[in-house]
């Protein structure tokens, strides 16, 4: 076709030539930092004309004293390599996950072997590709391992095991299900998921490298693809550790059992290619991302420090699973959020395994539903999402490239403090690794208790009226029999312990614990301090009454003596309460509340007026809640 020599599409080509070759003045980090502090200083937090730095106020610090700054530039010169090439801070494939994508493993722990083999065969047939069982006391009976795996193709079908102490005797039992199907030991693939040191971790227990070693080695020799021990680091992050004690308990494990198989007669270069390191992926995407690529190139220089040449030294073999320690159990359904950020996270960060947990676990045993909307996730972000598509696609980003040095460092640094104490189960043992871990754990829950880590559908817009969700309980995990074991923590136990009890309450007395909301004032005056309130209250299982007063103190009053509660919650405008919140204390008081909050900071409340407690933005709301409960008279 003979195209017009001008026209709308000729004049909209020239000006897209002129454009792009006008000069522009260059763009200078310093007019950036000008327009940064003007609006800094109109939000009210005050910025000097002469701070070199005024985009520090939006600066924020992770809880392994990592600084996030709101800008990053090509100044850091930072070199991650390429992917597929030592140190594999980019991925240990050149393609990345192009080609083949990532193994899409599902977790399976029901006890009825019946049940866990109709599961199985579910996810096999709907997109799952490799499957991950949990034997023994915490899931499926050691010997109905051949029962579970009955319609599998064990060809096709890698198989990794989570045993625990009973791991020798589960291999045997995979052993037995590989040949019982005539595979030939050459050709299967999977993991025996050997692993006595998280084990230890959580119970507290010693670790028995020794026997562990043995039992593997035994299996190496006619079964070179298979991997025989899985450093697991989850049991530090599901006790509130950080991504750098993550990072440094993997590569202390690591290096413990690669002394342990060489000490057994195994080659290191072989010892190193049958090593999995287990990570938990959460919400934090970023930080995921930059926790598994700082992995791989932290190993690698595990194994050079070993003695390995770059040509023997194997990238590191990562499964990522999403944290269980994010999940929550009330309003489970927003799980299935947190999962998709962290499987997308472990995807782009180049993981060669990923098991995304149903939104349930945090319940019980999953149900056919969860299981579907999980593999699922996988699904869509492989395939819709196209992920797969692009090689390494947080490469190049200056902040994860930055955020990946910074944790590689403070990993590298808890990793030489476990060495220092004598390896990992030295330090697990002596108690140095709890110290550690209970330390971030405070500081965590302190940034829960304060709502400075938001928990969507629990400690932020909880729904009081949500139907409950009932599971099968699991079976019972490992008993901590001393006290250097790591607990099992979930980020929103607190709240949800409040939350049941209240549930108990108003099973016992017939009535939902409450809180009268008093506003002053006009609704456009009154609407988000007490929409605030109402949330907070919700939080811990309080319902919040009221809210529709519109007048002064008296009417306030009178609202609440209406409203049979025993607790009132004065909400309004800073300019009402310097007004109206002493007089209408003392009303609610009058009026026979027990306890009056306002919704404010203490400096909103005039002096003398008689509030005994404040609730804000900060504050200490599991606290505040815990507080509320006694007066109310809500049972432990």
């Amino acid at each position: 076709m003979e195209k017009p020599e001008s026209g709308p599409q000729t004049a909209q080509a020239e000006g897209a030539a002129e454009l792009a070759s006008a000069e522009f003045p260059e763009a200078t980090p310093e007019q950036w930092r000008r327009l940064v502090a003007g609006v800094l200083n109109k939000t009210g937090v005050q910025v000097g004309d002469d701070d070199p730095e005024p985009e520090a106020a939006l600066a924020t610090t992770t809880y392994d004293g990592i600084r996030l700054r709101p800008l990053y530039t090509a100044d850091d010169d930072l070199d991650s390599g390429y992917p597929g090439l030592a140190p594999f801070t980019r991925g240990g494939r050149p393609q990345g996950a192009v080609t083949e994508g990532w193994e899409v493993r599902q977790q399976h722990r029901d006890p009825r072997p019946d049940r866990a083999r109709s599961a199985v065969l579910a996810d096999l047939e709907n997109g799952v590709g490799a499957l991950w069982l949990v034997c023994g006391d915490s899931g499926i009976p050691v010997g109905s391992i051949g029962e579970v795996l009955a319609d599998v193709h064990l060809d096709f079908c890698p198989v990794t095991l989570d045993a625990g102490p009973d791991y020798e005797a589960a291999a045997r039992e995979l052993v037995r299900a590989w040949s019982d199907r005539g595979l030939p030991a050459s050709a299967v693939t999977g993991g025996l998921g050997i692993d006595p040191l998280s084990r230890a971790a959580r119970t507290g227990e010693g670790a028995d490298l020794d026997r562990a070693a043995a039992t593997a080695v035994g299996f190496a020799p006619r079964h070179p693809r298979l991997r025989l021990i899985t450093a697991d680091a989850t049991p530090y992050h599901e006790a509130g550790g950080s991504h750098a004690q993550e990072l440094g308990a993997a590569m202390a494990a690591g290096v413990a059992y690669l002394r342990a198989l060489t000490a057994a007669g195994l080659a290191l270069d072989d010892a190193a290619r049958r090593l999995e390191f287990r990570f938990a992926a959460d919400a934090d995407q970023f930080g995921t991302i930059a926790k598994l690529r700082a992995a791989r190139a932290m190993w690698d220089r595990v194994l050079e420090a070993c003695g390995l040449e770059p040509a023997a030294r194997p990238a590191m073999h990562q499964h990522a699973v999403t944290s269980a320690a994010m999940a929550t159990r009330r309003d489970p359904y927003v799980n299935m959020v947190r999962t998709t950020l962290a499987c997308f996270a472990a995807g782009a960060a180049g993981a060669d395994a990923v098991t995304v947990l149903p939104f349930d676990s945090a319940l019980g045993l999953p149900d056919g539903f969860s299981r579907r909307i999980a593999r699922n996730t996988q699904t869509l972000l492989a395939e819709e999402s196209h992920l797969t598509r692009v090689i390494d696609p947080a490469g190049g980003s200056f902040f994860v490239e930055r955020l990946t040095a910074d944790l590689y460092s403070a990993g590298w640094a808890f990793f030489q403090e476990l060495e220092a104490a004598g390896g990992m189960a030295e330090a697990l043992s002596g108690g140095l690794v709890a110290a550690r871990v209970e330390e971030v754990w405070r500081r965590r829950r302190d940034a829960l208790a304060h709502r400075r880590d938001p928990l969507i559908g629990v400690s932020e817009f909880p729904d009081l009226d949500e139907p409950p969700i009932r599971r099968e309980p699991p079976p019972a995990a490992d008993t901590p029999a001393a006290g250097t074991a790591l607990p099992r923590r979930r980020y929103a136990q607190d709240f949800e312990e409040l939350r049941d009890r209240s549930d108990a309450h108003t099973a016992a007395t017939g009535r939902r614990p409450r809180v009268h909301l008093a506003t002053l004032g006009p609704i456009a005056a009154h609407t988000a301090r007490s929409a605030f309130a109402a949330n907070l209250l919700r939080a811990g299982g309080i319902e919040p009454v009221g809210g529709d007063s519109t007048g002064g103190a008296a009417e306030a009053a009178a609202g609440f003596r209406e409203s049979g509660a025993r607790i009132a919650c004065l909400c309004g405008s800073d300019s009402l309460y310097t007004e109206h919140a002493a007089a209408a204390a003392a009303a609610l008081k009058d009026a026979g509340a027990e306890l009056v909050l306002l919704a404010g900071r203490p400096e909103t409340a005039p002096e003398g007026a008689p509030v005994d407690a404040f609730c804000f933005a900060g504050c200490d709301a599991l606290s505040l809640l815990a507080d509320l409960h006694e007066a109310l008279g809500v049972a432990r």
